[in-house]
């Protein structure tokens, strides 16, 4: 049994689709981010970064303890050898599509919508900067859709798993699907997914509207405090 310490974000829903992909047994643990759950001592000492999700695995003997979701979907595909490609070629444009999840989808898109929809102050400057990249990211993913079924090749891979939440957020992010058609194609198929339509659901009822105090939390001097 695999215990998840989770919530219904982006990062979150992409532990939660490849699970349910490779029909693994797993355990959800909510982690209410907006109530502070990601500084007690006990999460910390499976995520260090007070960030979900994390995982705890402990079926192979001795329980293995992740952070970072992009670790944990290469760890799930290591564990089931799914969604990673077989050759070498497959399996490192898997992981330059992750890396690119990971190090541009998330952030960048995460701002957008932050400086769009949660900032208290309405910066044009931070809200054009970060609208204007989401355009530029889209462009990109749709670019490459162009001319391949998914992110990287013909293969459904940890890749698109790792993507997919973060674009459902699209018109958050100040982006019409209609300049991207091909990626509007690619996030239409994988959302037509069982699997996917299963993982969407993990904890997604425990989403719900911030207050003042939870937006504190979030964003306030409660995060930047060292824990």
């Amino acid at each position: 049994m695999i215990d998840v310490y989770s919530a219904g974000t982006p990062n979150g829903q992409k532990v939660h689709i490849m699970l349910e992909e490779c029909g693994l047994p797993y355990r959800i643990h909510h982690v209410d981010i907006s109530r502070g759950d990601q500084f007690k001592p006990e999460f910390l000492a499976i995520s260090p970064n007070n960030k979900i999700p994390a995982i705890v695995d402990g079926d192979d003997g001795e329980p293995i303890s992740l952070f970072e979701s992009g670790a944990i979907l290469v760890y799930l595909s290591s564990k089931t050898g799914k969604f990673i490609g077989d050759s070498d070629r497959e399996k490192f444009a898997t992981l330059q599509w992750l890396m690119f999840q990971m190090s541009s989808v998330g952030p960048m898109l995460g701002q957008a919508h932050h400086f769009r929809v949660y900032a208290a102050e309405k910066i044009n400057y931070a809200i054009d900067r970060y609208t204007n990249e989401a355009h530029r990211l889209y462009g990109v993913i749709d670019t490459q859709l162009s001319t391949h079924r998914y992110l990287a090749g013909d293969a459904y891979t940890i890749a698109d798993i790792a993507t997919f939440p973060w674009l459902r957020s699209w018109k958050n992010q100040g982006v019409e699907w209609e300049a991207y058609p091909h990626a509007k194609q690619w996030f239409d198929r994988i959302d037509e997914r069982p699997a996917v339509k299963r993982g969407m659901e993990v904890l997604a009822s425990r989403s719900k509207p911030m207050d003042e105090k939870e937006r504190e939390v979030l964003f306030g001097k409660t995060q930047y405090a060292r824990h």
